[in-house]
């Protein structure tokens, strides 16, 4: 089964390059542009991660974070959050934390990081699978 990751974001490099990498790494990949876009996906596909940008033209990432942790589709509430952003200044990574994001990893993104945090929240969730199985 391959894993399926969301990436909120509207900037068409940004979105390219996480394109790349991911695909690169055999996942498949989901886009959207919007915050309500990614809530719309998330609340209709089954997702593994989701990485989420911060800035965002309609709802910022935070509100996006907040609302998918609250949806009437319960697996929303653990599925790992990625925030993945430009904002770099003191506090802001507790404020990703606190809106419902399990990592914030900041921009320009490194690439073994990403891959590597990825794989992590992957092989915990399938090690839960296993272990309730």
């Amino acid at each position: 089964m391959t894993p399926t990751i969301l990436y909120v974001e509207d900037h068409p490099d940004n979105m390219t390059l996480v394109r790349r990498i991911l695909q690169s790494q055999g996942y498949t990949l989901i886009e959207a542009n919007t915050g309500s876009k990614g809530i719309l996906i998330a609340e209709t596909q089954d997702l593994d991660v989701i990485l989420l940008d911060v800035n965002l033209p309609d709802i910022d990432g935070h509100e996006v974070a907040r609302r998918l942790r609250t949806s009437k589709k319960t697996s929303l509430a653990t599925v790992p959050i990625i925030a993945v952003t430009a904002n770099a200044m003191k506090g802001d990574a507790q404020k990703a934390l606190d809106a419902g994001c399990s990592l914030y990893m900041s921009k320009p993104i490194n690439i073994q990081e990403l891959i590597e945090k990825v794989n992590d929240f992957l092989i915990r969730k399938y090690e839960e699978i296993n272990h309730d199985a």
